[in-house]
Parts: structure tokens; sequence; C-alpha cells
């Protein structure tokens, strides 16, 4: 089964919150998908760094379309359930979320996914680690 990146690229596109945060696709390889944000005050915490929603929606996301990669074409997926640990404040000139399928099963796929702050010098601090459960459903008629 080969996977059209284009998929995600037009899903995320539809995901209102995603484009609000101002993420875009890095890459996408069967089982693995990278997302990226840049660093805006407005999605910050009272402390400047990054708020940790914003963190793990965008692992979420990663991580979701990893498992995606994985699917039959006639799917789409869902978060089943996810942990978030919060490695240290994120902030830096962008955020990098890389989510990674650990097992594929028909129904059931579980994910790695992890966030790193990157800097404007390309140096990288790892923020954020999520295990997911991601579950396939039959995509929607519209697309």
């Amino acid at each position: 089964m080969t996977f059209d990146p284009d998929v995600v690229r037009f899903s995320l596109m539809r995901q209102s919150f995603m484009r609000t945060l101002g993420a875009e696709v890095v890459s996408v390889e069967p089982g693995r998908v990278v997302l990226a944000l840049p660093f805006r005050d407005d999605l910050c915490q009272q402390n400047g760094f990054l708020h940790a929603g914003v963190v793990t929606s965008v692992a979420d996301s990663a991580c979701g379309y990893a498992a995606l990669t994985l699917m039959p074409p006639d799917s789409d997926v869902l978060s089943v359930g996810f942990t978030v640990n919060l490695l240290a404040p994120a902030a830096g000139a962008r955020i990098r979320a890389t989510g990674t399928v650990v097992r594929a099963g028909r129904t059931l796929t579980v994910c790695s996914g992890e966030v790193v702050a990157v800097e404007a010098d390309g140096t990288q601090r790892p923020v954020a680690l999520m295990q997911a459960t991601m579950i396939r459903r039959p995509a929607a008629p519209d697309g």
C-alpha cells in the first residue's frame, strides 16, 4: 500500500485549529510525520513559554497523521487517548513535533510523539514526549 503525502497536507489545511496555530507539514513517510509551527507570543502562557495545550495539540496531530499513513485509503483517524510528559519549557524559534507509529493494528494504532524546540541556530532541545493511541474510522464522504 502506497500512501499519498498530500492526504496529510490537505487534511491539516482543513483543521482550523492547526491553521490557527500556524502548523505546517515538514515531512511525511509511512509511519512517521513531522509537523512544525513558529514560536509566537500569542500562543504562550503567562511566563512566556509556549502553552502546554499547544505543545500537546501539535504532538497529537503528528501522531494521528503518522497513524493515518499506515491505514487504508478510505480511512480517517481519531485520538483515543494519550499521555504527555512535559520535559522542559517550550521556547525557541520553532517547535517541531514528530509522530512515529510504534504498532499499527487494524483498528488501533499506538504512536510515540516527540516535541523539540528549535533555536534560530538549529540547536534542538526536547520539550515533550507523548504516547498516543489512535483509532481508524471510515473517512467522511466529503473527504
